[in-house]
């Protein structure tokens, strides 16, 4: 992992220069997660090349920030993410769930600008069952075994997929986890979308619960130049659950939208 040192803190990365050609992608992963969510992505068979991985703060190697959930922690991401986009010179941003509205709002409130946008698992707002806040409160597991019921995180049964997840989300812990789950379900650009004017895709995992296909349709009917596409039998982390198709998917767009 490599680092980068803003407002006071470090951001840790990952980087696969893979051939040196092609716009650079840089991946933001979601509540809870880490770069390894996108293992697939940033690795030889990924979409983009070169390609980057970030943890944002308070998420695997990266120092974490002391702020409330909501905007403020959304503008600490969205930092975290300018600066490992700045170093690595990245050109796209592909952003799950939580990731997704960090890139809408790096779209929207930062000087620095993507040529193309993925967001996958998204909306223009991320509200959050009542049910799981509390219990990311006071009943941890609980509210893990409930983002691993069907076709919230993955539509398949496969433990292979579902013990990692796991793991990962007991490794960022509660209190950073609680935090991201809060800061989605404050997050509304809900009449702003307009504002962004990269190419945009909207991709959704066919089965996704906690993000539906409307949500998607929404985003691409708003957005100015907006896309919608669906990776069949795959819920909310199709990048993980059937990564394959993902990648295809964020090929064929980059190469229309960018040229290569």
């Amino acid at each position: 992992m490599e680092t980068v040192a803003h407002h006071g803190r470090t951001t840790a990365y990952r980087k696969a220069p893979g051939d040196g050609s092609g716009p650079v992608a840089l991946y933001v992963h979601g509540s809870g997660g880490t770069h390894r969510l996108w293992s697939h992505q940033y690795g030889p068979e990924g979409p983009a090349h070169p390609a980057v991985a970030l943890d944002l703060s308070g998420h695997g190697d990266s120092e974490d920030v002391s702020t409330t959930p909501g905007s403020e922690t959304l503008e600490a991401y969205a930092e975290d993410v300018v600066a490992v986009a700045r170093v690595t010179d990245a050109d796209v941003l592909v952003g799950n769930s939580l990731g997704g509205a960090i890139a809408q709002w790096v779209a929207l409130e930062s000087d620095w600008q993507p040529d193309a946008l993925v967001l996958a698992g998204t909306g223009a707002t991320l509200p959050v069952f009542d049910g799981l806040l509390a219990w990311l409160d006071d009943d941890f597991e609980r509210a893990v075994d409930f983002l691993h019921g069907r076709d919230r995180l993955f539509h398949a049964n496969d433990e292979s997929l579902r013990g990692p997840s796991r793991d990962q989300l007991r490794a960022v812990g509660r209190r950073v986890t609680r935090r991201d789950f809060r800061t989605c379900d404050q997050f509304d650009v809900t009449g702003r979308l307009s504002a962004i004017d990269a190419p945009t895709l909207a991709l959704c995992g066919e089965h996704d619960r906690l993000t539906p296909r409307s949500d998607h349709e929404a985003l691409a009917m708003e957005l100015p130049q907006g896309e919608f596409a669906v990776v069949a039998d795959a819920a909310h982390l199709a990048m993980l659950e059937r990564p394959s198709a993902f990648n295809r998917a964020v090929e064929g767009f980059l190469g229309a939208v960018l040229g290569d």
